[in-house]
């Protein structure tokens, strides 16, 4: 009853707030709409605004979730679709005012819901693209999960006893289905009467008209559970209603519903074998039904269960299964699940040893038996003959950090021994292999005493392979120590930007304040603290300002998180808080477009410091004024931690607003080769290494190798893909050893060792990589270290970049803006972007250090988002930077080197042609473009033969001038802020950091360059396309017709422009340069 109790139902929740500028349809200029929403066979509709373009419902319309199993975003979509009402304004037109759809990963749970503008579309079709559809519509989607309340009258039919006496509730159930699906075929003509576009009674949203036998017909027709049904005019008797007693489709859904609630208690598999009808579970009798009916978990002690379909079926897509782009590691695995027997006062653990390894459980838990459930996972060589011909297993009463050398034969509670060439192999498919009862031996403190142990061979591919102590792990005496190097992975939290309006004061100083004092207005959010410009007091009324101040949030909101605003005047270097307020974040209003949320006045109260200025008495009679602001959450920005040149998530913050993936991209961190000592341990250099993906809000890290200068890991981990033009980076990082205890000067430099050092990353660009192609090559580790360049040694990884959808799907991409909407119609300043990513990359790190065992350290978080600590500028950057612009520009000085050659007859047959070609452009001057755009494209065909194999290496040693720099250069860039150096050496780098921009301009030159350099293929693919086609084009049509339709075009009015970039401005802005490259 208490599992009963606690289920629950999801409800999918859609408002229907209004709709703008929608197309007249009554032929007096207005429409009277309404609309109708469809999901999952299920229909509801809103009332009509009568003679209204811009109608409000403010309506919420619910719909039941598929029942479990079914996946929600393989079915249909949510359809909202806007329909003129036919009956207030009769018009010979079709009454399709438009329609939206949504697809289920855009639905968010109830508190994330905010109000979104939706452009109507047409319908699919030839004959519909004629019809005009214009406006958009505001819904809110969100899902919410209602208790179901237990049922009572079920536990009444339970006294029968008999095995034959549970078929009458069935029968019965059998002998409703016919009777139900008998009245369909009486009233053939029911569903033309019924129309789909049929509007509902103005005044009353829901049929509640008696329901005869019709019903019936069309929920067995296939219309689904629809809880209103269009009314009939004419004759009214055989109008449909669902308060029928009849057994609609929703009906049967639900009796269909009602046995999986209690059947996953018994039997997992959702299908139930059938053979016979599905009986519900009884506590009763379950001797009866267990033989026959009830299928268990597949084991491998019974070989018979694994014939049931459902449990392979469900196994085989899953992606964590698949390690193709890795070697396959042999393994041998151990799992000590509980012990029986032993003494009632022990303290037992378990150590298990093989091949010079040996590891131990924690202590037992105390219950019905001593419990462990613990896996351990020792490497197979069979080069070597690891880990041994035989592994032990004993159990000791001991504590499991106890050294078992020196123990007393006393505390040996018993042993197994296994052979190892006896253990019997599994493949990932198979399932788990059964744990079995073993006797232990040996001991002498008890006679009969048994141990639960399961040992097999695999690979890392196996389900127990992440949560197993692994024999290469560092400090892994113990599998609980064992647990702080294992592989896992973590979720950046949502960030948002929470934008915080001050607009004005009253009421705020009691007494006239100095001659010269000002006044501002400070927010802080946890370590941001934002203040606005200080404007003088003003004597006729309270200062203005207007102005806006931007803050990164992280969800989940809770009470405790709360933006405090205070007042303060601020007279010379001084400030004196007037008052202060607090606003809870999670009473904050969302917003995913640019309307304006409703601004208040919120009372501030005196601050801590006046009221030790003033006193306390005096403080409770003061008052801080009043303060005019709007606090919001906008969900349409992408708030970046990463920099701009290594993105690799552009969506925005709101759910609603993610577009579906187009691919996966999957990584494969093989090993790592010739890493060079960090530390020393033990008298001699040591490594321990492991490995951290970031691509989007997921991170991967992988385990710890212990003491190893060429770890292999071989883990494979997949992303999906939202957008081709993104960055995938992979870090290699040292893990410390446990930070000790200590106290006293040791303390700083105890805490410096127990930070993670890192040896370098790698970034690949997505765009880069050919569709369905997986590569595998070394990759260099290289660190910018004070001294110059360090290599660190060489990284192996596999990658593979496969997509769900066609060609022209990714392609569209390329037109589409890489950042939201939202960051073009109100951008966000230059001066604030840097510091917002550097509070979203705080915030990040301290989210992911948070986690559970083992944590993603801070210093490993920021420095993979280049947040680590602020550079200075640096001259070497800035030569780099200049090399790449004449690099990318050196096609002009060829060009020019040509043309000198050309004139000075070093090649007569090319000198003549040019003099033909002269002669042809002269006389034909609308040729000159044509000419010039076919000329690119031979450019970029001629190219194509020497496109890159394989993704560029990162960091690029020559690009980023580190191969000899300069002493003072690296001075320079590894100086702290502010400056240790003497005021002389400051001014001097000043001067020479106003060359900063030509880091952009080099960046545009490389794009103009990767146009026909093949970096990204399908770039350049699809520019020679467009250039083949413009030629093709401009040779058949007149040039002056071509320079009139653009001059008209680029002279248009502003009704007719987008605030969006043009897709060539997008398309140029998503083409590779070498900013990614220079270290």
């Amino acid at each position: 009853m208490a599992a009963t109790a606690t289920a629950t139902a999801r409800k999918l929740i859609v408002e229907v707030v209004e709709a703008r500028d929608l197309v007249p349809k009554d032929g007096t200029g207005t429409s009277s709409p309404y609309a109708r929403a469809d999901f999952d066979g299920q229909r509801r509709k809103t009332r009509t605004v009568a003679r209204d373009l811009n109608p409000a419902w403010n309506e919420a319309l619910e719909f039941d979730f598929p029942p479990a199993g079914v996946d929600p975003v393989e079915g249909e979509p949510l359809e909202v679709a806007v329909l003129h009402d036919l009956r207030v304004g009769p018009t010979r037109r079709n009454n399709f005012l438009g329609r939206v759809r949504l697809d289920a990963r855009q639905f968010v749970r109830k508190g994330e819901e905010a109000l979104i503008y939706f452009p109507l579309e047409k319908n699919k079709g030839f004959l519909n693209s004629f019809n005009w559809v214009r406006g958009d519509i505001g819904l809110k989607v969100y899902y919410v999960d209602v208790p179901l309340a237990p049922p009572e009258p079920e536990p009444e039919p339970s006294p029968p006893a008999a095995g034959n006496d549970a078929a009458p509730p069935d029968a019965a159930a059998a002998e409703a289905e016919p009777e139900a699906a008998a009245p369909p075929p009486s009233p053939p003509d029911a569903a033309p009467t019924a129309s789909t576009d049929e509007p509902p009674k103005a005044e009353e949203p829901t049929d509640a008209a008696p329901a005869p036998q019709p019903e019936a017909a069309d929920a067995s027709a296939g219309d689904g559970a629809t809880t209103e049904k269009p009314p009939e005019a004419a004759d009214p008797a055989p109008a449909p209603s669902e308060d029928a007693p009849v057994m609609t489709a929703e009906a049967v859904a639900a009796s269909e519903e009602k046995p999986p609630q209690e059947e996953p208690v018994l039997s997992p598999p959702p299908q139930p074998t059938p053979t016979t009808t599905p009986i519900p579970r009884q506590v009763s009798m379950p001797v009866r039904q267990l033989p026959p009916l009830t299928p268990m978990p597949r084991q491998v002690s019974m070989p018979v269960r694994q014939l049931a379909p459902p449990p392979p079926q469900l196994e085989e897509p899953m992606v964590q299964s698949k390690h193709d782009l890795v070697d396959k590691m042999p393994y041998l695995f151990v799992r000590v699940v509980r012990a029986r027997g032993l003494p009632a006062g022990a303290h037992p653990h378990v150590r298990v040893a093989a091949g010079g390894h040996h590891a131990s459980t924690r202590e037992a838990r105390r219950g019905a038996f001593f419990e462990w459930d613990q896996t351990f996972a020792f490497v197979r060589d069979p080069a070597t003959d690891s880990p041994g011909p035989t592994l032990e297993v004993a159990v000791w009463d001991l504590p499991p950090d106890a050294d078992v050398s020196v123990a007393d034969d006393r505390q040996f509670l018993g042993g197994l021994c296994f052979d190892t060439a006896d253990v019997h192999a599994r493949d990932p498919p198979d399932g788990p292999l059964a744990t079995q009862w073993y006797r232990l031996e040996g001991g002498r403190r008890l006679g009969g005493a048994d141990l639960m142990v399961a040992t097999w061979a695999g690979t890392q591919a196996d389900e127990a392979f992440a949560d197993a102590w692994k024999a290469d792990s560092p400090a892994a005496a113990t599998a609980t120590a064992a647990a702080t190097s294992r592989a896992k992975v973590y979720v950046s939290p949502k960030l948002w930007l929470l934008r915080l309006t001050v607009i004005e004061a009253q009421d705020t100083l009691t007494a006239p304040p100095p001659r010269d004092a000002g006044i501002a207005v400070r927010a802080m959010l946890g370590f941001q603290a934002l203040k606005t410009r200080t404007t003088p007091v003003a004597r006729n009324g309270g200062p203005v300002w207007n102005e806006d101040l931007l803050f990164v949030a992280a969800e989940p909101f809770t009470d405790d998180d709360c933006l405090v605003i205070s007042l303060e005047v601020r007279h010379g270097k001084e400030a004196f808080p007037v008052g202060s307020a607090s606003v809870s974040l999670a009473t904050v209003e969302r917003r995913v477009d640019d309307r304006k949320v409703a601004s208040k006045w919120i009372d501030l109260l005196p601050s801590d410091e006046a009221t030790k200025r003033v006193g306390k008495k005096a403080a409770m009679h003061m008052h801080g004024g009043r303060l005019h602001v709007r606090v919001c959450l906008d969900g349409g920005y992408n708030v970046a931690d990463e920099p701009s040149y290594a993105c690799s998530d552009f969506r925005p913050s709101a759910r609603q607003l993610w577009p579906p993936p187009l691919g996966v991209v999957e990584l494969g961190i093989v090993g790592c080769k010739g890493l060079l000592p960090m530390r020393a341990a033990d008298g001699k250099g040591c490594t321990d290494a492991y490995a951290v993906a970031k691509y989007g809000p997921k991170w991967a890290r992988t385990r710890t190798i212990a003491d190893s200068y060429d770890p292999a890991w071989n883990e494979q981990y997949t992303w999906p893909v939202y957008d081709p033009c993104t960055v995938l980076t992979v870090g290699v990082f040292d893990d410390p050893p446990p930070l000790q205890p200590s106290d006293g000067k040791d303390a700083a430099a105890a805490a410096a060792a127990a930070c993670s050092r890192p040896m370098g990353k790698v970034r690949i660009r997505l765009s880069t990589l050919e569709r369905g192609r997986a590569y595998r090559g070394l990759y260099p580790l290289i660190m910018m270290l004070p001294t110059g360049a360090k290599r660190m040694g060489d990284v192996e990884l596999a990658i593979r970049f496969s997509t769900s959808g066609s060609m022209l799907d990714m392609l569209h991409a390329y037109g589409r803006p890489a950042l939201p909407a939202m960051h073009h119609q109100r951008p966000i300043p230059a001066v604030n972007r840097e510091a917002l990513r550097l509070a979203a990359a705080r915030i990040t790190a301290a989210h992911l250090a948070r986690s559970a065992e083992p944590p993603l350290r801070r210093e490993v978080a920021t420095w993979m988002l280049d947040a680590a600590e602020p550079r200075g500028f640096s001259m070497r950057k800035l030569r780099a930077n200049w090399n790449r612009a004449v690099a990318a520009l050196s096609w002009v000085a060829d060009a020019a080197r040509w043309v000198e050659d050309t004139r000075s007859w070093r090649n007569p047959t090319a000198t003549a042609m040019a003099h033909a070609v002269l002669v042809v452009l002269a006389w034909h001057p609308d040729l000159v473009v044509p000419t010039l755009t076919l000329h690119a494209a031979a450019v970029g065909v001629w190219k194509y033969r020497r496109r890159p194999r394989a993704p560029a290496p990162h960091p690029c040693v020559r690009a980023s001038m580190a191969e000899a720099p300069d002493r003072e250069e690296l001075d320079e860039e590894f100086d702290t802020i502010p400056s240790a150096r003497p005021p002389e050496v400051v001014r001097a780098r000043y001067d020479r950091a106003r060359m900063q921009m030509v880091g952009d301009v080099a960046t545009q030159a490389e794009r103009l360059q990767a146009l026909v350099s093949w970096r990204d293929p399908r770039a350049t693919g699809l520019f020679v396309a467009l250039c083949v086609l413009v030629a093709m084009v401009l040779y058949m049509v007149p040039m002056k017709m071509v320079a009139v339709v653009a001059g008209f075009y680029y002279l248009r009015h502003p009704m007719f422009r987008d605030r969006m970039p043009a897709p060539v401005i997008n398309f140029f802005r998503r083409l590779p340069s070498m900013s990614e490259r220079i270290m």
